[in-house]
């Protein structure tokens, strides 16, 4: 009897402590990813600007170009 309170002791032991670590390495592993992760976010949106400024500055480029009133139509002869 006295080994099987032993045993169920020693594998209640195990089961805490293991969850106890589980969940400090997970806090850890939590807390060294994030200033990580808010710094990738940082260089995603300058990077989404850019890609912005880029493409306004084209759009504009490019509708600086058009013609503003486009040419009239020929008028269409009637089929004889």
């Amino acid at each position: 009897m006295f080994v099987l309170i032993f045993l169920i002791g020693t594998l209640l032991g195990v089961l805490g402590g293991g969850a106890i670590c589980v969940r400090y390495l997970r806090r850890e592993i939590a807390a060294d990813i994030g200033p990580c992760l808010r710094r990738m976010q940082l260089q995603l949106d300058n990077l989404d600007a850019a890609v912005n400024l880029a493409l306004m500055s084209r759009y504009v480029e490019l509708s600086e170009r058009l013609p503003r009133d486009p040419p009239p139509l020929p008028a269409r002869r009637p089929a004889p």
